[in-house]
């Protein structure tokens, strides 16, 4: 089973390495960074580590990342994708346990939930997220309690089946919306959210939330 992970990176020149490291340390040897038009120097950093980079000359958003990796990784022949936060806030054994929950049962793609082990989660990120919940729940009629995770883990047919159109936040729910439309066999897993400084500071703001709720709206009645 030829697993890739894909870390969609944006200016994580200070932390992608230790990321990529973790992950190798960890016998993930197929990893693709897709450094999103950064400006600092986390494409040369991700390079120098010796994984597969692509480098978006413009910012696309986070959309456009994972909408390149998974193109990618199918390309490469990947049985398994799993989608990493860049940012060091996930823990590579909540990883190595969802890919390990897909590969021994029936589903199409686990969804690692913070909000089922929600300890030390910051409220504001609590409230935040049960707002991304409710929206992704009303536009599109499925109901998870972390819609806006980052760790993801999707079986070859899965990947092939789910279209990715926007290019910003909003993938996070148009995945949501796809694997109710195509019918996808789903399972949320409990994983920890490593919160720092550094990684609280990569959340969305109140603006960019809303921007993203009219940009779904949007996909929803009008495309």
């Amino acid at each position: 089973m030829k697993t890739f992970i894909i870390l969609p990176a944006f200016n994580e020149a200070s932390v992608i390495a230790s990321v990529i490291e973790k992950l190798r340390s960890n016998g993930f040897d197929n990893i693709i960074v897709i450094d999103d038009g950064s400006s600092d120097d986390t494409f040369n950093i991700a390079q120098d580590c010796g994984v597969l980079c692509v480098q978006h000359i413009l910012n696309r958003g986070l959309g456009g990342a994972l909408g390149t990796g998974m193109e990618l990784a199918l390309l490469k022949g990947a049985n398994i994708i799993a989608t990493f936060d860049a940012d060091g806030q996930h823990d590579v054994e909540d990883l190595k346990n969802t890919i390990e929950v897909l590969k021994n049962e029936n589903y199409d793609v686990i969804i690692g939930s913070r909000m089922l082990n929600s300890n030390g989660m910051p409220l504001i990120r609590k409230l935040f997220n049960f707002v991304g919940n409710f929206v992704t729940y009303f536009l599109f009629g499925l109901y998870v309690t972390d819609s806006q995770s980052g760790l993801r883990v999707f079986s070859r047919d899965a990947a092939l089946k789910i279209g990715l159109k926007t290019n910003r936040m909003e993938v996070s729910s148009e995945i949501i919306r796809e694997i109710k439309q195509n019918k996808l066999r789903f399972k949320e897993v409990p994983i920890r959210a490593i919160y720092t400084e550094y990684s609280l500071s990569k959340g969305q703001s109140f603006v960019v939330g809303i921007k993203t709720f009219i940009k779904l709206v949007f996909h929803r009645f009008m495309s």
